[in-house]
């Protein structure tokens, strides 16, 4: 490993820091359609950015946000890296659990507050500080090429169309993605597992308009209380999803598995600490590990329904509607569990209200082999960035890029994040370790220099 480059990231880290507060503040909200020219200002900047390590760039246009391309010249009898990521961020409501404003970012306790901070603007620029170190001193010892798009957390809505079209452009040896957690702080990891994704909302409408809950009441169908009624069917008493068909595909945890998880000494008495709970659920049979990172789920996302303001409004709404997730694991098919909640909600939805779906997208859980070279490579780099061996684990989260990844282009992905459990993704006051950012930019650059051995 190239010392100068780790010095380099070394001296830059004041400026690295300056420059990842000017990316944080940009509010790059995909999911709301007034940011749109917020998006594109974000793309454009970071486009900059990356050009100024020497790579070329080119803004990518779709039907929604755009997509930062990149890469430095390919040179014969080198392997290629793939490296995706995203700078569009989860909307930062509600504001008023803010400690400090989301587009402000604020150090405080050893860490970077701000919408994106982890997720995933941070880890990405871990990256173009490892590229910026790796050029100023000889240059990449790999050919690269970056990815990285503006509607991953509204679903990636076009990026599939991109890797088709781009496809002979992003051939590559091996993927790399930084969006996901450390183990613990102080427990480096690499991940090679991922829950998949099914997102849906369920929509009840009943009178036409809202009506008077003393004059109506009792003798209209309530579709707030009907659909209460049919989410409340969703789990039985062993916490298990009560959708017919749901577990039918279900691959079953390996004893090797559940035995090097246990090992890891995951706490539940801290965990119910650092939440302020009294108590942890989920499906009997299955350690807390387990339920997060290899068991099928269904969660009510949002509620939405009648009058929410101050006071007291009495009406009977017109209309109900709740958003609903479902990850996956494993050999479960999303199109398979999307007609199968479809239908059992139909199934339990009264004649005397109308019932309508909307999806807002649909992945598959992803395993990646943990025996090749790649991955042992990573492990070098982790090992270098953070002076600490790291453990192999499955995350809860879904990155649908993934298998899109290995289904367009047929390539694997490294999955090397930096986050800590404890960043609060896409809550309010989410945050960026300070050492972690420190320690990702120094194993970003460590991983380059390994991964010329592919």
């Amino acid at each position: 490993m190239s010392q100068p480059v780790f010095q380099a990231v070394e001296t830059n880290a004041p400026q690295s820091l300056a420059k990842l507060k000017e990316f944080l503040r940009i509010p790059s909200v995909s999911a709301k359609p007034d940011h749109a020219g917020e998006c594109k200002r974000c793309a454009e900047w970071l486009a900059a950015e990356i050009r100024s390590t020497g790579l070329w760039t080119k803004i990518v246009p779709t039907k929604g946000h755009p997509i930062v391309l990149a890469g430095n010249q390919p040179q014969a009898g080198r392997p290629t890296v793939l490296f995706y990521g995203h700078y569009d961020v989860q909307p930062p409501e509600p504001l008023d659990q803010w400690l400090s404003p989301p587009f402000e970012p604020t150090e405080r306790d050893g860490g970077l507050y701000a919408r994106g901070a982890a997720d995933d603007k941070g880890q990405v620029w871990c990256h173009v500080e490892a590229i910026r170190a790796w050029q100023a001193n000889g240059g990449l010892p790999v050919n690269i090429i970056m990815v990285i798009e503006g509607e991953e957390e509204i679903g990636s809505d076009n990026l599939e169309t991109f890797l088709r079209e781009y496809a002979s452009q992003l051939k590559a040896d091996v993927a790399v993605i930084s969006d996901t957690n450390q183990f613990a702080r102080g427990i480096p990891a690499i991940t090679y597992g991922l829950r998949g994704l099914v997102y849906m909302e369920v929509i009840v409408t009943g009178p036409s308009h809202d009506l008077h809950s003393g004059m109506f009441g009792g003798s209209v169908p309530n579709p707030a209380n009907v659909l209460s009624a049919m989410l409340a069917t969703l789990h039985d008493r062993d916490d298990r999803v009560n959708i017919p068909g749901f577990y039918d595909d279900v691959v079953a945890l390996t004893k090797v598995e559940r035995d090097a998880w246990a090992k890891l000494g995951f706490d539940d008495k801290q965990a119910m600490q650092e939440l302020s709970l009294p108590g942890l659920t989920g499906e009997i049979g299955f350690t807390t590990l387990e339920r997060r990172w290899a068991r099928p789920t269904c969660d009510i996302n949002g509620l939405t329904s009648g009058y929410q303001g101050p006071g007291a409004k009495t009406i009977i709404p017109a209309k109900a509607s709740a958003k609903v997730s479902m990850r996956l694991v494993p050999n479960q098919d999303p199109k398979k569990i999307q007609a199968a909640f479809e239908l059992a909600m139909k199934s339990r939805c009264p004649s005397t209200v109308t019932l309508e779906f909307r999806n807002f997208g649909a992945s598959p859980a992803i395993v990646v082999p943990i025996d090749g070279k790649a991955i042992k490579l990573a492990g070098a780099a982790v090992r270098t960035g953070f002076g600490a061996e790291p453990v192999f684990m499955r995350e809860g989260g879904s990155i649908p890029v993934v298998g899109q990844i290995k289904t367009i282009l047929g390539i694997d992905t490294l999955l090397v994040g930096f986050g800590l459990p404890d960043d609060r993704v896409h809550s309010p006051n989410e945050k960026f370790d300070l050492d972690a950012f420190h320690k990702g930019m120094r194993t970003a650059a460590a991983l380059y220099g390994e991964l010329a051995g592919l």
